[in-house]
């Protein structure tokens, strides 16, 4: 677990400093250029299109594992909205609270029992 943790913190740590870089080099207009291509149908956009499907699955995992209430939607939408920096952050502190215990993590407390 003390290695998967590390992972998680070196993922955290260069999704935040590569975000700050091209925040302070580019701007924020994401969204933009994210879906602008998308709109191109070029490889950039495809490239865009399987990231966005692998948002849209890490949120619906974090909203299952919550039972989908109101808490795991809204930690859901972060998921799909924040990516690996929101996920990365999310796994580490869960590592914790289910004490090392991977079945725990990945399918929730009352799931892995």
């Amino acid at each position: 677990m003390n290695k998967l943790r590390i992972i998680l913190v070196a993922i955290f740590i260069a999704i935040s400093v590569y975000t700050i870089i091209t925040i302070l080099e580019h701007g924020w207009n994401l969204f933009q250029v994210f879906f602008g291509d998308m709109a191109a149908m070029g490889w950039p956009g495809q490239f865009n299109f399987d990231f966005m499907c692998f948002l849209v699955l890490s949120g619906l995992w974090v909203s299952w594992r919550h039972h989908f209430s109101v808490l795991g939607l809204i930690l859901g939408l972060f998921a799909f909205l924040g990516g690996a920096l929101f996920l990365s952050a999310y796994l580490f502190i869960h590592s914790y609270k289910v004490n090392g215990n991977l079945n725990a993590l990945l399918l929730g407390a009352q799931r892995a029992d």
